[in-house]
């Protein structure tokens, strides 16, 4: 079962990737995780990728594809994966589509978390972290028993800069110029699958395994 997950940031894919991975003990793989791994590691790929970014640059497609495909083949993956935040773009999904054909290997599933942007905007600047700990509260959804106060530590709590309205309103317009056309992309290729994230995460993760129930009959 070799799965990608799509959606705006905020819009719940990294939580449902977890479920998903922990449900049916497959991995769950996140660029951000395999850069982390490949750089501590000191791998040949992850020196490439640190050049690049101690120069404030983006890591060229190529590399971040070698290191997916690098991930792939390890022992965890034999049954399958959940791949999020890869691909973003169009030419990243057909690289990364070629790559897997050559290996004689295919995506089943990209499930795709449809959220509104308002809803999006409004959840990810309800979020606040303690500048202590790090702990991470919502102002809805896990509010603190004192308001701006960490219930773990006492700490102070603020609103990250990635998680202000008007930053997310130019994330959430970055991913329209350049991720959703992959939606179209998939749906192209007949693996598209979508679900009402607007639903609560329980309900959305229910919708989820009622579709992977059906492709794994």
């Amino acid at each position: 079962m070799k799965i990608i997950m799509l959606g705006a940031p905020g819009a719940g894919k990294g939580t449902q990737a977890k479920k998903i991975a922990e449900k049916y003990k497959i991995p769950h793989i996140s660029t951000g995780d395999i850069f982390r791994a490949n750089i501590k590691n000191n791998t040949e790929l992850g020196a490439k990728a640190k050049g690049y970014m101690d120069q404030g640059l983006l890591v060229p497609d190529e590399i971040t594809l070698d290191m997916v495909m690098d991930r792939f083949a390890q022992d965890d993956c034999k049954n399958g994966y959940v791949l999020d935040g890869f691909p973003r773009t169009i030419p990243q999904a057909e690289a990364l589509n070629k790559a897997l054909v050559e290996v004689g290997e295919q995506i089943d599933n990209a499930i795709n978390i449809e959220v509104p942007d308002e809803l999006i905007v409004s959840r990810m600047s309800g979020r606040r972290a303690c500048v202590s700990c790090g702990g991470t509260y919502h102002v809805v959804f896990t509010p603190t028993k004192k308001e701006g106060i960490c219930d773990a530590c006492g700490g102070e709590l603020i609103i990250r800069d990635d998680d202000k309205p008007e930053t997310v309103a130019k994330r959430l317009n970055v991913y329209h110029n350049q991720t959703q056309p992959l939606i179209n992309y998939y749906h192209g290729l007949g693996l598209l699958e979508e679900v009402d994230g607007t639903k609560d995460a329980s309900e959305v993760f229910e919708d989820i395994i009622g579709i992977l129930g059906k492709v794994a009959q």
